[in-house]
């Protein structure tokens, strides 16, 4: 499944595709070209049947630095002083952001290292993170003049609006260990352990119907944004259908039979 350099990818027997951001030299920046490969890898693997789970890692000491500030910088010379080309990058951004969410397999970040601003947001948009307890996390925008609004979305769906704020108005850096304890993360391991850890928890998402997977993810992004009584009222409704799909039926019936399941993944 190997397409560039800066984005590797590797699919092994149990569906888990693992993909690697490999752009060392550049602390795995957000550039155009990484936010291209990235978006096309998301799309890829949520219409391809072998992939069950995707784990998003990093090579090189930092798992992801946020936007390239010098492409950045490079966008102020046209006429219009770069809004054109802010507003493009920013729509691409926001594009692989969503597609995490909206891609129907789940998405475990593996993070190593720092990240930060957009960095921080990408851990932050995937469904699940484990890091290893060197790892930083930061929106440092403050420290340049550049409020980090857009990581704030993600951001602020994951914690809580006191500590998303800590995080914003200081732009400090935040140990994995309170990471996790705030919610930005599952928890934090060992570095040797975190390849291992991220895996274990891949192996066994891996093994449920990646159809209930898929239905699952889709009514928890969408019901968070309702009202609690058109949450229920949703849920209800994929509840229902749900109950009706074959995976249901024989998961179901091998619980009361006392059986491991063989999914249809429909």
């Amino acid at each position: 499944m190997q397409k560039s350099d800066i984005l590797l990818r590797d699919l092994d027997a149990d569906g888990i595709l693992r993909l690697t951001l490999n752009d060392v030299g550049r602390r795995n920046a957000l550039s155009e070209a990484m936010l291209a490969e990235l978006g096309a890898a998301f799309v890829e693997a949520g219409t391809n049947p072998a992939v069950r789970v995707i784990i998003l890692a990093a090579n090189g000491p930092a798992f992801c630095a946020g936007h390239d500030l010098k492409e950045m910088t490079a966008g102020r010379a046209g006429a219009d002083g770069g809004r054109a080309y802010f507003s493009m990058v920013m729509s691409m951004c926001s594009g692989v952001m969503q597609g995490i969410v909206n891609c129907p397999k789940p998405v475990i970040a593996e993070v190593t290292g720092i990240a930060t601003a957009a960095g921080c947001q990408l851990v932050a948009s995937c469904d699940l993170a484990i890091a290893a307890d060197t790892a930083k996390f930061s929106t440092p925008g403050v420290h340049i003049g550049l409020f980090c609004s857009t990581p704030m979305v993600a951001l602020s769906r994951n914690v809580s609006g006191k500590h998303a704020m800590e995080m914003l108005l200081t732009g400090d850096m935040t140990p994995a260990n309170r990471a996790a304890e705030i919610g930005l993360v599952n928890y934090a391991v060992a570095p040797e352990a975190l390849q291992a850890a991220t895996l274990e928890m891949a192996r066994k998402i891996a093994s449920k119907s990646s159809m209930t997977l898929a239905t699952g993810k889709r009514a928890y992004y969408a019901q968070r944004e309702m009202t609690l009584s058109q949450a229920y009222d949703y849920a209800s409704d994929v509840m229902v259908n749900n109950m009706l799909a074959a995976d249901a039926q024989e998961g179901i019936g091998a619980f009361i039979e006392k059986r491991d399941p063989q999914w249809q993944d429909a």
